[in-house]
């Protein structure tokens, strides 16, 4: 079954946050754009080895992940698929909230749920989203 959703589209000047990360050594950052209300509605990963094949999946993940935000689809369900995926580089990270990862792609699902899960529901921002500092 098919239903038509509109893409929500981010105000042209909106606020976000970056975040510096390490998996393994490999250093990156994450920036997230949000809704004029304070969701997620975009990730940019930045990586140390630029260049390489991996940056290149990295920022096609990105816009998928950030496509699928605009679509609606609720953070929650965006970082449970990509929690737990397994390929290098993997290992200690920088985070000790996050102490080890699978992968990128875990870690990042892993911040996002840590930082925003809680923040948003499939109704948008609940009461409690000033207290992590993203209203």
């Amino acid at each position: 079954m098919l239903t038509t959703r509109n893409r929500e589209v981010l105000p042209t000047t909106r606020e976000s946050t970056t975040h510096k990360f390490s998996v393994n050594g490999f250093e990156g950052y994450l920036t997230v754009g949000f809704f004029a209300d304070g969701r997620p509605g975009e990730i940019f990963i930045k990586i140390s080895k630029e260049g390489s094949t991996l940056s290149g999946l990295i920022q096609g993940f990105c816009r998928s992940f950030s496509i699928s935000l605009q679509y609606g689809l609720p953070i929650t369900e965006a970082v449970r698929r990509f929690k737990g995926m397994r390929f290098e580089p993997s290992g200690p990270t920088s985070n000790p909230q996050i102490p080890t990862a699978t992968s990128l792609l875990d870690y990042i699902a892993c911040y996002l749920e840590l930082e925003f899960a809680g923040v948003c529901d499939e109704s948008g921002p609940i009461a409690s989203a000033t207290a992590s500092g993203v209203a």
